[in-house]
């Protein structure tokens, strides 16, 4: 059974930081492609960033340069350091693990990821 835990939300000013984290478990092989989504209310979900297991991660336009994605095999732990918050950086985040492999590993492609943790709100204001 594949759980994928989101922490580290919350609410901060513009310019602050946040780091999130994804803890895996159940789940094999934490080095292959893992990403990070958010979905604002009332938008459609959005593709943030992804890292695949040879250490390529690709991110979207919109936090490119604000944004970094890692992992910590060791720890089976995905991370996101976010930086230079907006107000447009409001949204629920989400973790999830590809289980899709005809897809490359982009935050473009939702539809290779199957595994999905539970949200975190991340508030900017």
């Amino acid at each position: 059974h594949v759980q994928l835990v989101v922490s580290g939300g919350g609410s901060v000013q513009p310019g602050g930081s946040l780091r999130l984290s994804c803890a895996a478990s159940g789940y094999t092989d934490i080095s292959d492609c893992m990403g990070w989504f958010r979905q604002a209310p009332g938008k459609e979900r959005e593709g943030v960033a992804a890292f695949d297991g040879i250490g390529r991660p690709t991110y979207a336009d919109s936090v490119k340069g604000r944004f970094t994605i890692s992992k910590d095999n060791a720890k089976n732990t995905l991370y996101l350091q976010m930086t230079s918050l907006q107000p447009e950086d409001t949204a629920t985040y989400y973790c999830a693990a590809r289980t899709k492999f005809g897809y490359s590993c982009s935050p473009r492609y939702p539809m290779a990821f199957g595994y999905w943790g539970q949200g975190t709100q991340v508030t900017v204001s």
